[in-house]
């Protein structure tokens, strides 16, 4: 068979995105620095657009307001069609569904109680790591001068909660004895989170075995060669440490629950205040309103007095060209940045709509939620419902959440048949363990007793694992907290 050239005419469909399209869908997963930095660029590319006073519909062209103006509107008007006409994956008119039921509403523009909100309350960081450390500092300290020494000693750990300056440096400064010093660095190494004031990954990691009962022999050698675990030589680690292949899975699993750097749980105390997207109040009827926050909304306008000196100066092909192009994309601009803002109320809406017991009741009715079925409910990709809930937020009478919060597994139980809501038994296990008795603390085989009484049935190890992702201590570590309240 003889090889040779041809050619031949196929004719084949694709997808295909344009440069306006990708801006769009990346627009909807923008913060609102990234939006303030986004329009800084383009008001800096594009002499016609400015920042407006006031929001004007999308895609609406600047209007004559003189009859020799008529072609200039006809003009503006011309440039805001064809492609910048097409829906970015929104259903404007859906907006306003189920208005009339009194169940939930949507209005676009400033909500009620926005002059009112004050956004420096959501200001208020959490306390720093030296905070909180030496808010237990008095009653462990056992004198006044093993407290000052402590103290010196909590200012000078890291972000991570380890001390790097050498305990000679230290008395050498304050003018005490070493045995001082060291006194006061084990006071600080007895504080909550356990492991600070350690200066070496093994000392953290030391300390945080004795605390929870596991620094045997066996554990020691191990915490002694942490550079062999760090290689991976298991089998030189084994036979150093005396165990067998169990036990030393066993002892690698609690090595993993320890925290390297348990000083990186608390702020700096310096954090900025998130500014919500949506404001949420309860409405007249019973059902809720449901607002964009105007400080965050974006305002452009195209300047058209400046388009009419421009497209007057305007004598070669060129430079019409390039009018006309700046033009389209001022306009095109306006629309996607209009239809960002309706898509993202399209989506808060029915987050409302689902978690209605939460907004109502509180964490205890959050319901489980995934985005698909938010977006099979308001007919978009699941895809743009992921994009519009990043770093984006929402406050209500209970506080400023970021929309991700509302999307949560469901776990075992409830008599609905859906499950509970993984935030849910978060809060019900932090009460639990708020209420318990310092006397009769509850462990964990305790609490799944007490959860399955209440409807929630679930494992050990998820109990543990959810106590553990909101900061609650084993029951030694409370035991030992609460002791520490009590005195």
């Amino acid at each position: 068979m003889a090889l040779g050239p041809r050619l031949d005419l196929r004719q084949t469909q694709s997808l295909v995105m344009t440069p306006q399209l990708q801006q769009a869908i990346k627009l909807l997963a923008l913060s609102n620095l990234e939006i303030e930095a986004f329009i800084g660029d383009a008001l800096d590319n594009n002499p016609l657009l400015e920042a407006g006073e006031t929001s004007r519909e999308a895609g609406e062209s600047p209007e004559s307001d003189a009859a020799d103006d008529a072609s200039t509107s006809d003009e503006l008007m011309m440039a805001g069609a064809g492609e910048a006409d097409a829906p970015l994956d929104i259903d404007p008119d859906a907006l306003d569904r189920d208005r009339d039921t009194g169940d939930w509403s949507a209005a676009h523009g400033s909500g009620p109680g926005e002059d009112s909100y004050d956004f420096a309350e959501q200001g208020e960081s959490e306390p720093s790591l030296a905070e909180h450390l030496e808010a237990q500092i008095g009653p462990v300290a056992p004198d006044e001068r093993t407290a000052f020494v402590a103290r010196h000693i909590i200012n000078l750990l890291d972000e991570a909660g380890y001390l790097t300056v050498p305990l000679r440096e230290i008395a050498g400064d304050l003018g005490v004895t070493l045995v001082d010093v060291e006194a006061a660095l084990e006071v600080v190494q007895s504080l909550e989170p356990t492991g600070v004031g350690a200066r070496s990954l093994s000392e953290c990691l030391t300390l945080q075995a004795k605390e929870a009962d596991r620094y045997d022999p066996c554990m020691q050698v191990m915490l002694a060669n942490l550079e062999l675990l760090g290689k991976g030589s298991f089998a030189q680690l084994r036979r150093i440490c005396d165990v067998d292949d169990e036990d030393l899975a066993e002892m690698l699993a609690e090595l993993r629950g320890y925290d390297p750097r348990p000083g990186l749980k608390f702020g700096g105390g310096g954090q900025a205040p998130v500014v919500p997207d949506i404001l949420i109040t309860a409405a007249k009827d019973g059902g809720w309103d449901i607002a964009l926050n105007q400080a965050t909304l974006p305002r452009l306008v195209v300047n058209r007095d400046y388009y009419v000196e421009l497209r007057g100066g305007c004598t070669d092909k060129q430079s019409k060209s390039w009018l006309s192009e700046k033009l389209a994309d001022a306009n095109w601009l306006i629309k996607a940045l209009d239809q960002r803002q309706k898509t993202i109320l399209k989506v808060a809406a029915e987050i409302v709509k689902q978690q209605d017991g939460f907004f109502r009741k509180g964490v205890s009715e959050l319901k489980p939620l995934t985005l698909a079925k938010v977006a099979e409910a308001i007919e978009m990709h699941e895809s743009t419902v992921s994009r519009v809930t990043s770093n984006k937020y929402l406050h209500c009478d209970r506080g400023t959440f970021e929309l991700k919060y509302f999307f949560t597994s469901g776990v075992g139980g409830g008599t609905d048949g859906e499950g509970a809501s993984a935030e849910a038994v978060k809060a019900r296990i932090k009460a639990l363990t708020d209420a318990e008795d310092p006397k009769k603390i509850l462990s964990d085989d305790k609490l799944v007793e007490l959860l399955k009484g209440e409807g929630f049935d679930l494992a050990r190890r998820t109990v543990a694992k959810y106590r553990e992702a909101i900061g609650i201590g084993s029951s030694v570590q409370r035991r030992r907290q609460k002791k520490l309240e009590s005195i």
